[in-house]
């Protein structure tokens, strides 16, 4: 018996998964500026001008193969749970250092590897990173909560900047829970009602 032949419709998403796996593989590994559109198309065997009737440029390539980053960046638990104390914020917050400093999904390293040097992905980054603070503002007491709240998440994204992208020595071969025991008491006094 012979193999049965996919449909159509069905070979052209398996193509379009694959060019967009090697575009996010890509982007994560070289940011935007370096990633081209041959260079996608050699790694997921397809021809460059398939990629190109496919995506039509190179932007919006980058736009598809982040988008579930985008989506996604919100889905850490971070912000969420109105009106825990800040013992519980703090300790959700911790707990995602794992996966900061673990092993992170190619499109989140795509997105924050092109977006010093992206609008895209500086937009993205901000949208995300907006809602984030929104939520973890909600949970934080005094006027100045988005404020403490934006401090919050640059330390968390300078953590896993430093980690993923720099690759500091100091941050990579120590364990999570290490971190979040030296961070815990900024974050504590961050949160807490009065940082006067």
């Amino acid at each position: 018996m012979g193999e049965r032949v996919l449909p159509r419709a069905e070979r052209r998403r398996r193509t379009e998964r694959r060019i967009l796996d090697a575009a996010r593989a890509l982007f994560a590994e070289v940011g935007y500026e370096r990633a081209t559109i041959r260079a996608v198309a050699r790694s997921a065997e397809v021809d460059p001008a398939l990629v190109m009737q496919y995506f039509g440029s190179k932007q919006e390539l980058f736009q598809q193969s982040v988008r579930g980053a985008a989506a996604s960046g919100t889905d850490e638990g971070e912000g969420e749970g109105q009106g825990e104390g800040a013992e519980g914020l703090v300790e959700r917050l911790l707990g995602t250092l794992g996966v900061k400093l673990g092993e992170m999904p190619q499109g989140s390293l795509a997105m924050m590897r092109s977006m010093l040097t992206h609008p895209e992905a500086a937009a993205s980054a901000r949208q995300v990173l907006g809602a984030q603070i929104d939520r973890l503002a909600e949970s934080i007491p005094g006027e100045d909560a988005r404020l403490r709240a934006a401090l919050i998440m640059t330390v968390m994204v300078g953590v896993t900047v430093g980690n993923q992208l720099l690759e500091l020595d100091e941050l990579r071969g120590v364990p999570p829970e290490e971190i979040a025991r030296l961070l815990r008491p900024s974050l504590r006094a961050l949160t807490g009602p009065d940082v006067s």
